[in-house]
C-alpha cells in the first residue's frame, strides 16, 4: 500500500529544489535537493518520479506564484496605464523578495528538460498579465504587433531593473518609475507623460 503523500513535504521539497538550483543551477542531484529539503532521496522520488518531473512541476509552481502575484489586487476599476503600474509594482516585489527563486526559473525557463505542456501550463497561468497587456495595446499603434515580440523586450527591460534594484536599493524607485514608462511605451506607442 503507498504511502499517503504530504502535500506541506511536497512544497518543501520544491523550496528546497529551487534554493538549490539557485545556487548550483540545473545540474545540482535529487540527493542534494533532498538533504535541502530535510528528506531522504528515496522520499523525493515518492513525490516526484523523476528529477525531470520535479523540475517540471517546480517551472509550473513558480511561473504560477509570479503570475498571480503580479495581477492580485488588480484594480480592474482602472485604467489599463493605472493597472500595468500596479501589476509591474507587484512583479517587481516578487522578483526583489524572492531572488532565489527569480533565478531558478531563469535557468528553468530554458531548460531542455521542460516540456511542451509545462510551457502550456506557464502560459496559462500568465494569463491575467497577457490579457491586461493586449488592453494596454488595445488602441494603439501596436494593436496588431505579435505580442509574443513585444513580451520579450518588456521582459529584458524589467529582468535588468530588477537586477538593478536588487544592487541599489537607493534607487529602486526611480528605477521602477524608467521601467514603467519604457513598458507603456512599448505596448502603446504613447510617451511617458502621455495618459491616454
Amino acid at each position: 500500500m503507498a504511502r499517503p503523500r504530504s502535500e506541506e513535504r511536497r512544497n518543501t521539497i520544491l523550496s528546497a529544489a529551487t534554493r538549490v538550483i539557485a545556487s548550483q543551477g540545473l545540474g545540482a542531484s535529487t540527493a542534494v535537493m533532498a538533504k535541502e529539503a530535510g528528506v531522504s532521496n528515496g522520499s523525493l522520488f515518492v513525490y516526484f518520479d523523476t528529477k525531470t518531473a520535479l523540475l517540471n512541476e517546480l517551472y509550473v509552481a513558480l511561473k504560477t506564484e509570479m503570475g498571480q502575484t503580479a495581477v492580485a489586487g488588480l484594480p480592474t476599476e482602472s485604467d489599463p496605464r493605472e493597472q500595468l503600474r500596479h501589476m509591474w509594482t507587484q512583479w517587481a516585489r516578487w522578483a526583489t523578495a524572492h531572488p532565489h527563486k527569480r533565478r531558478a526559473l531563469a535557468q528553468l525557463q530554458v531548460a531542455d528538460d521542460i516540456t511542451a505542456e509545462s510551457h502550456q501550463a506557464a502560459h496559462a497561468a500568465m494569463a491575467g498579465i497577457a490579457h491586461l497587456l493586449e488592453q494596454c495595446r488595445a488602441d494603439g499603434p501596436r494593436k496588431d504587433v505579435p505580442l509574443g515580440f513585444l513580451l520579450p523586450l518588456i521582459n529584458a527591460i524589467a529582468e535588468a531593473t530588477i537586477d538593478a534594484m536588487i544592487r541599489e536599493p537607493d534607487s529602486a524607485e526611480a528605477r521602477s518609475q524608467v521601467t514603467f514608462d519604457a513598458m507603456w511605451q512599448i505596448l502603446t506607442g504613447s510617451g511617458a507623460t502621455d495618459t491616454a
